[in-house]
């Protein structure tokens, strides 16, 4: 693959604190729960790693891990339907969530 010199390819995205912090402002579209719209939009956009930081930070602020979604259901309970979400299932168990 070439590259111009100004369009160099982007391996990973680099997730700071204050990045992190950003994606518990947000606003839920009609209908959905403003935490469980943040936790599945973090759940979507994070490596592990930065969503257990994103966790803390969740918790910290007060909102609900156990909120649930349009269909009634936790993101928990959710992510129990992804194959590769195991890692993220332990995050939101050990930090206290139930399905």
């Amino acid at each position: 693959m070439n590259l111009k010199k100004d369009k160099q390819k982007v391996l990973g995205e680099v997730f700071g604190q204050e990045r992190i912090a950003g994606f518990l402002i947000g606003k839920a579209p009609k209908g959905v729960n403003l935490d469980y719209y943040l936790l599945e939009r973090a759940y979507r956009s994070m490596k592990a790693e930065n969503f257990v930081t994103f966790i803390q930070l969740f918790l910290a602020e007060g909102h609900d891990l156990n909120s649930e979604g349009p269909d009634g259901k936790t993101l928990l309970a959710r992510i129990a339907e992804h194959r590769q979400s195991s890692e993220y299932s332990e995050i939101l168990e050990a930090a206290g969530a139930g399905q």
